[in-house]
């Protein structure tokens, strides 16, 4: 693996990047808050990050969707695109332990708040038609293991109810264990909410790891150095120094709010239930923070999500099948479903081990397509002529029925009949889901060249510039 530059290990820093480099638009000052600043921002995702001065009137500034581009993602980690998966991989594999600093060294602790109205603080922007109120959207979640003390990191949607109150949803993974070992204790978990941290970090939080393993390690390895972190002023638990935005406050043991309806990842709303409740404590920033909103179900939100599940599914996999090359979580699949996984297959029944290998590997996966090395996994018309031409649904078609699935994704919702179900179905029958793998390769052994892809000696080295006439002409006027 080369890297190409150093990593960005500082959010001012790539903001300013992607300034000289075109890739921010300011927007005009005094955007609304409600929907308004998402909308913008969703037209320009992917294609700009978005700036909004004084939303609303507002002091604090919003940024959106400076990771929204599986390249600048790259860029962020120094590496060339090809390279993202291993080097994440590398990271997560060797975390570096964090480097504590003094309060007063930390950025993120220059203005500090005790007297709290979350809606005055900072500008929270309400994103969808039907989201119940304004919500928190990039905010990383960290706290303490209760019983060992290694922290985790998570990003969590928290739906901002009232001036020092906000409720959140945690699926049952490492936060909510926290959780219900404290709520065991009888004792409120306290927590950090980072907003603003830097891009590597953003993407750490993100990592797939055994619980105990604290992502802000891996944020180090990824800047390929300690990252540098501070105490909260009301409790134990280390942010990262340099955020834009630390809320300090703790998550009550017996106490729950009505959150929802949200619009979720997968283009859906999720439905409003009672949810945990965050009580904040304090809010610190540094001096004129940026304040950070993710567009839900858009390229920032999804790619956060995906490269660190590719990134685990792909070590996953080639521990049992060395001849697995690549993987990749499809836009299309909202970043979470549709996993395409490419092999040099070496046995006829490879890939339905592969399929259902990769099923194990995340409850999330939904449609499993395995394809050839001569196709490009991160090019959907590629998979698509794959599946056109080396797939016959009566052979290579494997269905598994009634497995675990995704609690968001609505289509696992209607097997339960409205008339005979009051609210939602129990916490142990959501997400109930068909599983579908497609063994898109071509066999082993085949006749001649007839499944041998097209290609053009040249087509994909040669360099054009030695051939085009720049600002050249045709005269078609008829003689």
């Amino acid at each position: 693996m080369k890297h190409i530059g150093q990593p960005y290990d500082d959010l001012r820093a790539w903001l300013r990047h992607l300034t000289q480099t075109g890739r921010l638009a300011v927007i005009r000052e005094g955007v609304g808050l409600r929907h308004e600043l998402a909308a913008i921002a969703k037209r320009l995702d992917g294609d700009k990050a978005t700036y909004f001065p004084r939303p609303d009137g507002h002091e604090m500034p919003v940024i959106s969707g400076f990771m929204s581009q599986r390249g600048w993602i790259a860029e962020a980690m120094g590496v060339a695109d090809a390279d993202v998966l291993s080097a994440f991989r590398r990271a997560a594999q060797s975390p570096l332990p964090w480097r504590e600093v003094e309060p007063g060294a930390a950025s993120c602790q220059q203005v500090v708040h005790t007297d709290i109205d979350m809606h005055a603080l900072l500008p929270i922007p309400t994103h969808s038609e039907h989201d119940n109120g304004p919500y928190i959207t990039a905010g990383m979640v960290i706290a303490r293991n209760p019983v060992t003390g290694v922290q985790n990191v998570s990003i969590n949607r928290i739906q901002v109810h009232g001036k020092d109150r906000m409720a959140l949803l945690m699926l049952p993974r490492h936060l909510y264990a926290f959780f219900k070992e404290a709520q065991a204790q009888g004792v409120a978990l306290p927590v950090a909410i980072v907003i603003g941290a830097d891009p590597l970090t953003l993407l750490a939080s993100q990592a797939i790891t055994p619980i105990d393993h604290d992502e802000l390690e891996i944020a180090g390895a990824l800047h390929g150095k300690p990252l540098p972190v501070v105490k909260c002023l009301s409790n134990e638990v280390r942010v990262p120094a340099n955020a834009e935005i630390v809320i300090e406050g703790r998550i009550l043991p017996d106490e729950m709010d009505l959150e929802g309806p949200f619009g979720e990842f997968p283009k859906y709303y999720s439905a409003q239930e009672k949810r945990e409740v965050i009580m904040v404590d304090r809010v610190t920033h540094r001096r004129s923070p940026v304040y950070h909103t993710i567009i839900p179900a858009e390229y920032e939100h999804l790619l956060l999500g995906s490269i660190p599940r590719e990134a685990t599914l792909l070590a996953h996999l080639q521990r049992s099948f060395p001849n697995v090359l690549d993987v990749h979580l499809s836009m299309g699949g909202v970043g979470r479903y549709h996993l395409y996984v490419k092999i040099r297959k070496m046995h006829e029944g490879q890939p339905k081990n592969v399929i259902l290998c990769a099923f194990g590997a995340h409850y999330d996966i939904k449609h499993v397509v395995v394809v050839d090395e001569d196709v490009d996994v991160h090019q959907p018309r590629q998979v698509e002529w794959a599946l056109a031409t080396r797939f016959q649904a009566d052979v290579d078609l494997v269905v598994i029925s009634g497995a675990q699935g995704s609690v968001l994704d609505p289509s696992t919702t209607t097997r339960f009949s409205l008339e005979d179900q009051v609210g939602m179905p129990e916490s142990h029958e959501q997400g109930i889901s068909a599983k579908m793998g497609m063994d898109a390769t071509r066999p082993v052994r085949y006749h001649e060249h007839v499944f041998t892809k097209v290609r053009i000696p040249g087509e994909d080295t040669l360099d054009l510039e030695q051939f085009v006439v720049p600002g050249a002409t045709v005269d078609w006027q008829a003689d």
